[in-house]
């Protein structure tokens, strides 16, 4: 549970070995949270991190599997992680895949997977912590949505409607559990630098992992429900989103 002064105390990544997930994690250990579960595919891969955080501070780091397209094992990990530990405070909802989006254009195999991943995985585990969190009488869900689910553009249509499903799933299930205890807080990043993009043409505003974190604790200190990194990518996104479609056709984006 969070302590005296509203700091979070223990927190399960999904998304164990995202580098956004693991900037925030650090930063958090680095203030009061001292339980921290890494859950990913491949646990040995987050076992580093998990014992960077130890030494950083935490008295328990723990790297354990998680599969987001085993959807019929969600309910049962959840309820593995929470009994264990107690009481979870916070939960980063870090895992997804960009993909090849040219083979993602013509592959409707690939889309599928990515699909899979990105947004039907993240729904199924995210209704079992929510139920969870709703029984322990309060927590916060992180989302890393992305600014590419405000407007599907031609160049990663499959990746942006995933995202564009997730954000609106998170939004639906705040509404669903206000009141209850638990928050639900969506982050829309911008082009983040990171191993996932390394390769492609940065865009303009773009930023790293540490500054995707910074703006996740800064929100959750606030209290916020939505939070833009940066945080002007709010205003540029409206414009894109309410410009016409005939002009939007024509960006090379």
């Amino acid at each position: 549970m969070r302590d005296a002064v509203g700091s979070v105390q223990s927190v399960l990544v999904l998304g164990g070995t995202s580098e956004i997930a693991a900037a925030t994690a650090r930063r958090l250990v680095e203030g009061r949270t001292r339980s921290v579960v890494l859950a990913a595919r491949e646990p040995a891969r987050a076992e580093p991190l998990a014992e960077e955080l130890r030494g950083l501070g935490a008295e328990t780091a723990e790297a354990v599997a998680f599969d987001a397209l085993d959807t019929d094992s969600h309910e049962a990990f959840v309820d593995q992680v929470f009994d264990r530990h107690g009481d979870i405070d916070l939960v980063l909802v870090a895992f997804g895949v960009l993909g090849d989006q040219d083979l993602l254009a013509r592959d409707g195999a690939a889309a599928a997977r990515v699909a899979q991943a990105n947004y039907v995985g993240a729904v199924s585990v995210a209704i079992a912590v929510a139920q969870r969190m709703r029984r322990q009488g309060h927590g916060t869900i992180v989302f890393l949505s992305s600014v590419a689910g405000e407007r599907a553009r031609k160049s990663n249509f499959v990746y942006g409607s995933t995202k564009a499903g997730l954000d609106a799933f998170a939004q639906g299930l705040g509404d669903r559990v206000h009141g209850s205890g638990v928050r639900v807080m969506v982050v829309r990043p911008g082009f983040v630098r990171t191993k996932m993009t390394a390769g492609l043409d940065s865009a303009p505003m773009a930023v790293d992992a540490d500054t995707v974190a910074d703006a996740i604790l800064g929100g959750l200190r606030r209290g916020a429900e939505t939070v833009w990194v940066p945080a002007p990518l709010r205003f540029v996104m409206s414009g894109l989103r309410h410009l016409p479609r005939a002009l939007f056709r024509r960006l090379d984006i």
